[in-house]
């Protein structure tokens, strides 16, 4: 489902910090952190497998991306 957020400078540069610091797209990294809240805040079982789901999904596309442009200086190939 598409949506838009309107952050402020100081919540997108913090997004922008989370997206770099976890080497994804401001996108992913704010659905990981919605879906990360989530489970944690409401601690309920469907939440969980959701938020599980979530960050399954998005592995292996990282894993890709990863693969396509190579490892950064200093950054564990793995």
């Amino acid at each position: 489902m598409a949506m838009t957020l309107r952050l402020t400078p100081e919540q997108d540069a913090a997004l922008t910090l989370l997206a770099e610091a976890r080497g994804v797209s401001k996108q992913v990294a704010a659905a990981q952190a919605i879906a990360a809240e989530a489970a944690r805040t409401l601690r309920g079982a469907e939440v969980r497998a959701l938020a599980r789901r979530e960050v399954e999904a998005y592995r292996g596309l990282e894993r890709r991306v990863r693969a396509a442009r190579g490892p950064r200086p200093g950054e564990d190939p793995r």
